[in-house]
């Protein structure tokens, strides 16, 4: 005989709240095995992929490491040097940057000149404490990052668990689908395919959209001159993770530096933002539809909401879980919807009498 609903509420009440305080206590410990389960989840299809034709699990397991590695070395050696440096410079030209914009608008803004105006105390509190903060912060980035991430643990850690979780993947799912609740377990897996539907949908499809914006955008800026293309393709790429915001900064910021850098060449300037309005409909038309589908269900706002609770909540590990939650929640709320259109409590007695 099944549990009553209300003790099914109370166990699975109890197992939420034991997962938040885990996640809560345990945050940056997990933070090494997140990343793994992640990466090794997103290689999976690949690995499956693989053994259709014919490989092994280890051996596909171990020919997606080896190439994995390939990358990773040629992007710390000919990629990351570049980045890091065009990053650095970029936050130390921003005082120049704001140092003209405040010459630009004294000349053809002659009321801007006045030492009372807002707009220009406001323009010169902006300028002074980029000049001031401008090295303070590429240091506080630098110990920000090495006091929240212990870098040479997620380097030797990480590979290591997802190599490892990879490797035994689908044995841990067909042991998991042997604890599931035998009264449950077909609704169970009818959701989880629907969760793994989401997730698979939205971070592989967006990750390589990611990836080819990205690129896109690094190359064109690149080949059109922008002293810092690789920086603003590779922050315009990673944005479009969330919609609409990567374009908006990232074409912002492109267009900003184009109009410090080329001046009266508008020609230039104008290809800038040509290269971002033809990324976008790529993207929109294309790439989107192709690689991600309609059928999702993780909707912008929604999206915002959870990285920002999770964020707020969990730190950088709150960050990397929020997409996941925030798809199985979703895949749960339209499942309560549907149960709730089936209930009598949606019906109510109008039903009864139809019947």
């Amino acid at each position: 005989m099944a549990l009553p609903v209300k003790d099914q509420l109370s166990y699975w009440g109890i197992a939420a709240v034991v997962f938040i305080a885990v996640l809560w206590a345990l945050g940056d410990v997990l933070l090494p095995f997140v990343i793994g389960g992640g990466i090794a989840y997103f290689l999976d299809p690949v690995a499956d992929r693989l053994e259709r034709w014919g490989f092994s699990r280890i051996a596909a397991t171990a020919t997606i490491t080896i190439t994995c590695i390939l990358i990773f070395v040629l992007g710390l050696v000919l990629v990351l040097p570049t980045m890091i440096s065009q990053l650095i410079a970029l936050i130390d030209v921003m005082p120049e940057v704001f140092s003209d914009l405040r010459a630009f608008f004294d000349t053809n803004f002659p009321a801007l000149q006045d030492s009372n105006s807002s707009a220009r105390q406001a323009l010169s509190r902006i300028a002074e404490t980029l000049t001031a903060k401008s090295g303070e912060l590429v240091q506080t980035l630098v110990a920000s990052f090495g006091n929240a991430i212990n870098v040479v643990v997620l380097i030797v850690i990480v590979p290591v668990v997802a190599i490892y979780l990879l490797l035994d993947w689908d044995r841990m799912i067909a042991e998991i689908d042997k604890l599931l609740p035998r009264d449950h377990a077909p609704t169970i897996r009818r959701l989880s395919r629907e969760v793994d539907h989401t997730l698979a949908s939205f971070v592989r499809g967006m990750g390589t959209v990611c990836l080819i914006l990205g690129t896109y955008y690094a190359v064109a800026l690149m080949l059109v001159g922008l002293q810092f293309g690789l920086v603003v393709g590779f922050i315009a790429g990673l944005l479009t993770f969330i919609p609409y915001l990567g374009a908006l900064i990232g074409g912002a910021l492109a267009i900003g530096l184009a109009l410090f850098q080329f001046w009266g060449e508008w020609l230039n300037i104008i290809l800038v933002a040509a290269i971002f309005q033809t990324g976008q409909l790529v993207e929109g038309n294309f790439l989107t539809p192709k690689l991600v589908g309609d059928s999702v269900g993780l909707h912008p706002v929604w999206l915002l909401l959870a990285l920002s609770v999770f964020g707020a909540l969990f730190g950088f590990v709150g960050l990397l879980v929020a997409v996941p939650v925030a798809a199985a929640l979703g895949v749960l709320a339209r499942f309560g919807a549907q149960q709730y259109l089936q209930s009598r409590l949606y019906k109510g007695l109008a039903e009864q009498d139809q019947d």
